[in-house]
């Protein structure tokens, strides 16, 4: 595997325009911003910049959409910054409420130390952020308004906390399997077992930190 090149001061830059963009407005920078910011006149010097970090895996861009640029765990390195997570937005715990909006603006800056496993922390875009609606999860230390960090997972076992969303829309819980019965359970007295049907209900993701009671 090769070692990626060392980075220019203006690569840098624009790697730094990039996450400055993002955190202060939720998206990342247009042409127009970077060739303000790189002091640059054409598109192409900028589109330049930009190719030479995505081959340095210091960012990603998705085909066909603007302002998608998303900088990976070598790029917050390189400019020494924490990386900026996406809060997508508000799902129950308690009731299902409606879908969290996928149309995100707001980041939150996530210390990669306090994730915990390897796998979550050398991730490229596989984990996101959720606030708390509800209490249904509070003996566990889940409270309203509450931030969560989530990992977007296919694998899944009884006892995972989990996002699920049916109909209905997304609701925080724990997954338990226990002989032929699959359900959604609450930690709160208070509220009901969810006896669900797989084929009705999908899993958004697993709750990986309470990042609300990180620094308490």
């Amino acid at each position: 595997m090769k070692k990626n090149k060392k980075i220019t001061p203006k690569q840098k830059n624009a790697l730094q325009a990039i996450y400055n963009s993002i955190k202060s407005s939720g998206f990342s920078p247009t042409l127009a911003d970077l060739r303000a910011d790189l002091k640059v006149s054409s598109n192409q010097s900028v589109l330049n910049f930009l190719d030479s970090l995505e081959k340095q895996q210091l960012i990603k861009r998705k085909e066909g959409q603007a302002r998608s640029l998303q900088i990976l765990p070598l790029g917050y390195k390189e400019i020494g910054e924490n990386p900026l997570i996406q809060v997508v937005g508000t799902s129950a715990a308690g009731p299902y409420i409606e879908s969290y909006s996928s149309a995100f603006t707001e980041w939150q800056s996530v210390e990669p130390g306090v994730w915990g496993e390897d796998s979550v922390t050398k991730s490229k875009d596989n984990v996101f952020i959720i606030r708390v609606q509800g209490n249904s999860m509070i003996n566990i230390g889940i409270d309203n308004d509450d931030m969560l960090l989530i990992k977007d997972t296919g694998e899944f076992k009884s006892g995972d906390i989990v996002v699920a969303e049916t109909n209905e829309g997304t609701t925080i819980k724990r997954f338990v399997i226990e002989n032929d019965r699959i359900y959604l359970q609450p930690e709160n007295p208070d509220y009901e077992t969810m006896i669900i049907d797989p084929e009705e209900i999908n899993f958004k993701g697993r709750v990986v930190l309470n990042l609300s009671k990180v620094n308490e």
